[in-house]
């Protein structure tokens, strides 16, 4: 037992992760139309072969929502066929990418990203899933999913169906939720798992109206790509698709990585090697023609939050869903639906700071601002167009907060008047200093003294030198500039 210390927590952890994922993976396969068993099998290599890799130990992958359009339209366009050699090609890319450190850039991402990252997909998930408790179809979009559930728990109201599946769904978060309160020793069984297998019993026992998870043989959709689908390869069309999945599955599989290593105090990401694990269980997805695969975070957090304590948590839930979606799907198909709804909903809730978000507003409003645009842009666009858009507001807050630039005159009535500019000077400070030089007396001769700057930008030189152009046609004598002494120049004169 000492070579396995964890074995416990981590066999329980993966009880739970198969159990959350057996939705996600049939649910992101139909949307993506393709048949569900795709779903498991990419399901099953996230646990076996990625799961095995050396990267992030306790993040696990699988399909994953954020690449159901894509993959929908690539499915539309070049057929399921095909579906096997782009997602072949696109692991082969990450494997590159990982070989060539393209990984560890990821490691830059600002803590507020990676806190409306998490807020975002929270939400997303709360929304839809609580249409799924309800048995009902979820709208596509984000923001679609917020706006239409009045209309759903009104349709819901007027359904004993659906009010009963809402209830199993409720009872499934109460029992976590009140789980904790319990003694330790019934704790040492997951809320997630016991409010599944009551919820399986209550089932059963009452004959309740519910869906239940339905799944056929896996070998019968097993599609490894043909000549035909490598002929795909001579068009140029398809490698725009192929280069899509590639970086998007690489962006939130590590944006994934940075959230899931400030949910644990365990070992951190090894980005490059997450990208290269990444890449060989999209390969392999790609040879047995499945979705293309890439971390989850709702999976990953469900893992921490599980008690898992190394990597073969993910695998043991990849054996999991090899064993019962392969040999038993008789066992799966007990599990009510909603049951596993009310598990994601309550892993969407905890993933939204709300402990942190009025404290980050009071301290640091412009990261409070990041947090919430990223989050609501990804419930708004996608997660992938939604973190980009929380990581280019990061760099120009960032710019911004760099671009302290001071501005100093000395006039003293007679003589040229004296402007010293210290600091940073950038093009987002550029108006703030034409501003200033613009309102020098013209009918004066002007010394710009540049000796205290750390930076300046080539936007900010060539304005400063049309600046003094401008200054010397009025008749005065030419604007004097003294450069930094980083400069070959000591001195510089500017003629009109």
């Amino acid at each position: 037992m000492t070579k396995f210390p964890y074995l416990r927590q981590d066999f329980l952890a993966s009880i739970v992760v198969f159990l959350v994922a057996v939705p996600l993976c049939i649910g992101v396969a139909v949307a993506s139309g393709v048949p569900a068993e795709l779903g498991l099998i990419t399901g099953i290599v996230g646990g076996l072969v990625t799961g095995l890799m050396r990267g992030s130990s306790l993040q696990v992958s699988g399909p994953a929502a954020g690449m159901t359009v894509l993959v929908f339209e690539a499915v539309s366009e070049f057929g399921v066929a095909a579906l096997g050699v782009i997602v072949l090609m696109a692991g082969l890319l990450q494997l590159a990418m990982g070989f060539l450190g393209i990984g560890r850039w990821f490691r830059a991402i600002s803590v507020s990203v990676v806190e409306g990252m998490l807020c975002g997909i929270g939400l997303v998930i709360i929304a839809g899933q609580i249409y799924a408790a309800a048995g009902l179809k979820a709208p596509e979009s984000g923001i679609g999913k917020i706006a239409g559930l009045p209309g759903a728990f009104a349709d819901a109201l007027g359904s004993t169906e659906a009010l009963t599946s809402l209830a199993i769904g409720a009872g499934a978060i109460a029992v976590i939720v009140f789980w904790k309160k319990l003694p330790k020793a019934v704790q040492s069984v997951p809320g997630a798992l016991a409010a599944v297998v009551l919820a399986t019993v209550a089932t059963l026992v009452f004959s309740l109206p519910v869906a239940t998870v339905e799944v056929e043989g896996l070998l019968g959709v097993i599609q490894p790509p043909g000549t035909d689908a490598f002929a795909e390869l001579a068009g140029p069309a398809i490698w725009g698709t192929i280069i899509a999945f590639a970086l998007i599955a690489s962006a939130e599989s590590l944006f994934s990585a940075a959230a899931v290593d400030r949910l644990h105090d365990g070992p951190r990401t090894q980005y490059n090697k997450e990208m290269i694990a990444q890449g060989a269980g999209n390969t392999v997805c790609g040879l047995l023609g499945a979705l293309p695969m890439t971390a989850v975070i709702v999976r990953s957090s469900a893992n921490v939050a599980a008690g898992a304590k190394t990597k073969a948590s993910r695998v043991l839930h990849g054996v999991w869903l090899l064993l019962f979606a392969a040999a038993m799907p008789w066992a799966l198909a007990l599990i009510p639906l909603p049951a596993l709804a009310g598990i994601l909903v309550h892993a969407g809730w905890k993933l939204i700071p709300f402990a942190k978000i009025v404290p980050l507003w009071r301290e640091h409003r412009g990261e409070a601002l990041i947090l919430v645009v990223t989050a609501v842009s990804i419930v708004a666009v996608n997660m992938f167009e939604g973190v980009l858009i929380g990581l280019a507001l990061s760099v120009v807050k960032t710019a911004w907060e760099a671009s302290h630039i001071k501005l100093e005159v000395i006039d003293k009535g007679a003589g040229p008047i004296q402007a010293y500019l210290s600091g940073n000077a950038t093009f987002l400070r550029l108006p703030k200093i034409l501003d200033s030089l613009e309102s020098l007396p013209q009918d004066r001769p002007v010394e710009l003294n540049l000796t205290g700057l750390h930076h300046l930008d080539h936007a900010c030189r060539t304005a400063l030198e049309n600046w003094a152009a401008r200054h010397s046609a009025t008749g005065t004598e030419p604007v004097k500039v003294t450069e930094p002494e980083e400069s070959p120049e000591s001195e510089k004169v500017t003629a009109a």
